[in-house]
């Protein structure tokens, strides 16, 4: 990286000549789109909605007119004349779109000099790669009137990142599916009904909540929430109420169970001791979150139930997120087993279940991905990193599933990517006769949505492919 900056020099009136030229060049991506419109505020769907723009004149997606326009004054007050200069007028005739994709070219040439005043008056023109013309007009600027010379002034990186239309997106993997019934146990604060209620709104499940009925209808009424038509099994406590959500489970009056307002292990354990919902794999959580520094999914597991797992409880782990992956379509998910390093050490165990975990998946132990450890997280995230320690994989640097040696690592690591990162998350329980959304308590009412797509998912998978 050359951390020299670029200088930047401006041109004074009478260093200007007639038939002076200056250009610049730009090449317009989605990015610069969705930036523009962020700033700007200029949601118009021609340049935002893909299904809308396709039936326009413009047949399809084009840039904002004034971000090509805008180019003319970063030609003006960067290089000619540059800093220093005041724009006075500018008139512009807008000939053709500018879509993702095309590299325009702005030139700019003097066409008058006003010495009284020390105006320029300069022709514009944009042009695309073949050479059209797209964007004509006539500048006037004051010149310069002092020398300057100034390294380029650093601006932050715009990293875009939309939260409510990953959401979308997510929810639309559901879309077509009718809604599961599921048992919501002990919904008994805002955040956990209001979840479970907007859940239902967006057709994901039918809820029957379990739990306190007067604290339940409390909550709704403090909290505005309409709970007309939503049916409510009342259980004495959040114990009790765990008990009954297992029992109906297991007798498959439900097809989800969705985490309230109590303690994990109060849950669990009702889960676990049902013989009924128990199946031939180990439970294990996964969490789903979209990171807005990475372009996919990411799955974490386990971070929520299995403490210091074994080898063979590992195992059940990966199948599981796997199974996950296939389910939301990921037909062969990338799965990074994950260590402090990317070589197999005798004095740190999680290399050697890594090592091991490969070579179970190369003996068909587990099925339907494509696994690689231990790696780093760097080299499993990032490319660059697995070329710079000289690591050949086909996971690393573009894994889906990340598989962490115990619940303290996961943990630390999906909060860090939640609060630290921003990313968007979800999470359930596989490996049980049902699905089961286990979000935390601390968890919003969007987090909560997206679980039960989640378990949505899942339970429509299982009809067909009895766990």
């Amino acid at each position: 990286m050359n951390l020299e900056p670029e200088v930047l020099e401006n041109r004074l009136f009478d260093e200007i000549n007639i038939g002076d030229t200056a250009a610049l060049s730009r090449t317009l991506t989605e990015h610069d789109i969705q930036a523009f419109a962020a700033v700007s505020g200029d949601m118009n769907p021609a340049h935002l909605d893909a299904e809308y723009a396709a039936n326009t004149p413009l047949h399809g997606i084009v840039g904002h007119g004034m971000w090509t326009s805008s180019l003319i004054s970063t030609l003006l007050g960067t290089r000619f004349p540059g800093p220093g200069t005041i724009y006075l007028n500018q008139t512009l005739q807008f000939l053709r779109p500018v879509h993702i994709g095309d590299t325009v070219t702005v030139s700019l040439q003097v066409t008058q000099k006003i010495t009284e005043n020390k105006h320029v008056i300069m022709a514009c023109r944009v042009t695309n790669q073949k050479g059209t013309v797209v964007l004509e007009g006539q500048a006037t600027v004051l010149a310069p009137m002092s020398k300057v010379r100034r390294p380029l002034a650093s601006v932050p990186r715009v990293q875009l990142f939309d939260p409510i239309a990953r959401m979308a997106a997510l929810l639309g993997l559901g879309k077509n599916l009718e809604p599961i019934r599921c048992g919501v146990v002990h919904p008994c604060d805002a955040d956990s009904l209001r979840g479970a209620i907007e859940a239902a709104q967006q057709n994901l499940i039918v809820p029957i909540l379990i739990g306190p009925e007067s604290k339940i209808r409390s909550t709704a009424e403090t909290e505005g929430i309409d709970l007309t038509g939503i049916e409510i099994l009342a259980a004495a406590h959040s114990h009790e109420a765990a008990q009954l959500a297992s029992q109906m489970a297991g007798n498959g009056e439900f097809e989800g169970l969705m985490k309230g307002s109590l303690h994990t292990d109060e849950l669990m354990h009702e889960v676990v001791i049902n013989k009924a919902l128990r199946t031939k794999h180990r439970l294990s959580h996964v969490f789903r979150f979209d990171v807005p520094l990475y372009d996919r999914p990411v799955f974490i597991s386990d971070a929520a139930l299995n403490i210091k797992p074994d080898l063979m409880a590992k195992v059940d782990i990966v199948q599981n997120a796997i199974n996950l992956c296939h389910i939301l379509g990921n037909e062969r998910p990338d799965v990074a087993i994950l260590s402090a390093v990317e070589t197999v050490n005798p004095n740190i165990p999680s290399t050697i279940d890594a090592a091991a975990l490969c070579k179970m998946a190369d003996r068909g132990q587990i099925t339907g991905g494509r696994l690689d450890g231990p790696l780093a997280f760097d080299n499993a995230v990032s490319a660059k990193a697995a070329q710079i320690k000289h690591i050949e994989s086909m996971v690393a640097g573009h894994a889906d599933v990340f598989i962490v040696p115990d619940l303290e690592s996961g943990n630390m690591l999906s909060k860090q990517l939640e609060y630290l990162a921003g990313a968007s998350g979800s999470g359930v329980v596989m490996g049980a006769r049902v699905p089961i959304a286990l979000t935390s308590r601390a968890d919003g009412p969007d987090t909560r949505m997206a679980s039960a797509l989640l378990m949505k998912m899942i339970a429509h998978h299982y009809r067909s492919h009895r766990p």
